[in-house]
């Protein structure tokens, strides 16, 4: 070969997927995270209007779509700020311009909590986090002492209580009049309110039992704060609640701030929920294109297998072309089969949307996200969306 010679250099998948803005959605190659602007943007006014009725803080949980494009996005129409649940996507979404950010998660190990230091005394942002422990608290309030934070530049911090999710908090009640009594004695650390949120009752699929459990979580909130109170610790804010029940939460009249998150994007496991009286209607945003690759008398194979879609909650819905069943393909494959007899199988080549399971992993999968405008059928690129905290799990 010529010394002279160099092959060209093939573009990276980033520049790639930039090249694609202004062509229509048939230039893009799968399989392919893409969402819909317009239904996302609806989903996104939806949700703002309503937290403004009801006088409501939002701060959407940005573990959904960790990026801080959509961090801001959301904070422009009217978020307070964003949470997550990890040091290191708190970190990339400040890094990125995001100006407040809750942990609302425990951290107990040094060299996070000495990240998250340095960045609430280095960065603009303003930082909360979630504590349901003695250690935690000394060890939070010890990191923000070495890294020389200043007490002016003190962090939240929200004592998280088990309201039935049985998985972090302590219980409802004293403990957390424990805690807050450690809180105060640390000048670098503010006592910011009660963190009560229940996960498990978000994809209960009956409104009644939704509504139940939100009722029992409201009690252990609501006691919880009484004891504070009588304490003499004022709670300026309860938070919590999430896409399945933040109705539930908003009649209770506890909860001042709702964390809700998925309702941007809306995943197949969510829309199995039967929904609940006079709650908005959000649409599904967020799709897997891909193509089919091989055929078979009674399948197709599409070449979205499990690295391109998270299955903990349940494999992808088929969005288009309607009448299909998504089977379990592999990492590579996903098959395809008639829901019913008689309905056609894509041909060789043919597009198909899904709509994954669980957005937030699904993301998680992903170094960045197709926006699209005009529709799935017809529309265009407008923007390569990054994922900033993609793999952020420390």
């Amino acid at each position: 070969m010529n010394a002279a010679f160099e092959p060209p250099r093939p573009h990276t998948r980033w520049q790639r997927a930039h090249a694609l803005i202004g062509q229509g959605v048939a230039a893009i190659d799968t399989p392919a995270l893409v969402i819909d602007l317009d239904a996302m943007e609806r989903n996104l006014a939806h949700m703002a209007a309503y937290a403004r009725a009801h006088g409501l803080r939002l701060r959407p949980h940005a573990k959904m779509h960790k990026s801080a494009e959509l961090a801001r996005l959301q904070m422009a129409h009217g978020a307070v700020g964003v949470c997550v649940q990890k040091t290191d996507e708190a970190l990339a979404l400040a890094h990125a311009g995001v100006t407040d950010v809750y942990i609302s998660n425990e951290v107990i190990a040094h060299p996070k909590l000495q990240r998250l230091a340095e960045a609430v005394r280095d960065l603009p942002t303003r930082f909360g986090i979630a504590v349901d422990s003695a250690a935690g608290v000394l060890r939070l309030a010890s990191a923000l002492l070495d890294a020389d934070v200043r007490s002016e530049e003190r962090i939240d911090v929200f004592v998280e209580i088990d309201v039935g999710q049985g998985r972090c908090g302590v219980p409802p009640g004293e403990p957390a009049v424990d805690l807050a009594r450690l809180i105060a004695q640390h000048p670098v650390l503010r006592f910011a309110g009660l963190q009560a949120y229940h996960g498990g009752a978000q994809h209960r699929r009956d409104p009644g039992e939704r509504a139940q459990a939100i009722a029992e979580a409201a009690w252990a909130a609501a006691l919880t704060r009484e004891r504070l109170q009588a304490a003499g610790f004022p709670v300026p804010l309860i938070t919590g609640a999430g896409t399945g029940t933040f109705t539930l939460e908003t009649a209770s009249h506890v909860w001042g701030e709702l964390q809700a998150g998925s309702y941007l994007f809306m995943d197949a496991d969510y829309a199995r929920n039967e929904a609940a009286p006079q709650a908005p209607v959000f649409e599904h945003a967020l799709f897997v294109k891909t193509q089919v690759m091989s055929r078979a008398a009674r399948h197709a194979v599409c070449d979205a297998g499990h690295k391109s879609h998270a299955i903990d909650s349940g494999l992808p819905a088929v969005w288009s072309p309607p009448g299909l069943l998504f089977a379990n393909g592999g990492d590579e494959h996903g098959l395809l089969r008639a829901a019913h007899p008689g309905t056609p199988l894509p041909a060789l080549g043919d597009t198909v949307w899904l709509v994954p399971g669980h957005c937030d992993p699904t993301v998680n999968l992903h170094d960045f996200m197709l926006g699209v405008r005009g529709g799935l059928a017809s529309g265009q690129v407008e923007r390569v969306i990054r994922v900033d905290a993609r793999g952020a799990l420390g």
